[in-house]
């Protein structure tokens, strides 16, 4: 029987791929099939919260519609608490990144133009391709080419932007030696923001023409 021999060295695509499987094996993420099941849980719970139509990002961005802030500071409260008692525990471990303020402002603003324009972020665009949509096809090429500039001239250009780093700090080290505590009164707090927010919708315009017909 022939053996098949992944090639993990090289920069052709299949080599990258294969890289960055072995990078989740190799940096204890968990299995790849673990992996592609909570991408799975992921779709499912994006597409039953409709936060991958157009009307939910770019209503939110018009401040007509209020699900997606909703869903995000839902997340943020329960996962901050979830994964900080993780790490404590040792199943898992933090990879924080450097405070680059120049970077993080001019990426913010573009990041947010682009969202409000295309309608998707980086976690709604894959499954709204996979229901077939071509406009947020176009919009991944454009992510792509961009990527492709970013790194062709990063050197040159965009580190340069960046600025200085003000070194990786996480919330629990402001408040030393009540660490536990700041964790569970932020992460409260911003589940709290989750149910106030007030519930508005913007319809789905192409939903509501398929239910006249």
């Amino acid at each position: 029987m022939n053996e098949v021999i992944f090639k993990t060295d090289g920069e052709g695509i299949l080599s990258r791929f294969y890289q960055m499987i072995e990078s989740v094996i190799e940096q204890g993420h968990g299995s790849v099939a673990l992996v592609f099941l909570i991408g799975v849980i992921f779709g499912g719970i994006v597409q039953y919260a409709r936060v991958d139509k157009f009307e939910k990002i770019a209503g939110f961005a018009m401040l007509k519609d209020t699900i997606v802030p909703k869903m995000l500071f839902l997340a943020v409260g329960l996962s901050s608490i979830a994964i900080y008692f993780m790490v404590e525990a040792g199943v898992t471990n933090l990879h924080v990144k450097p405070i680059i303020l120049p970077g993080l402002i001019i990426g913010g603003i573009l990041f947010g133009a682009s969202m409000a324009i295309l309608g998707k972020c980086p976690g709604t665009g894959p499954v709204s391709m996979a229901e077939g949509r071509i406009d947020v096809m176009v919009g991944a090429i454009g992510g792509l080419l961009g990527g492709l500039v970013f790194t062709l001239f990063y050197d040159d250009v965009f580190q340069p932007l960046q600025g200085e780093s003000l070194g990786t700090t996480i919330l629990p080290n402001i408040f030393e030696g009540n660490e536990e505590m700041s964790v569970l009164i932020f992460g409260a707090v911003v589940v709290l923001i989750a149910i106030l927010i007030p519930k508005l919708e913007m319809e789905d315009e192409l939903e509501d023409k398929d239910a006249l017909r």
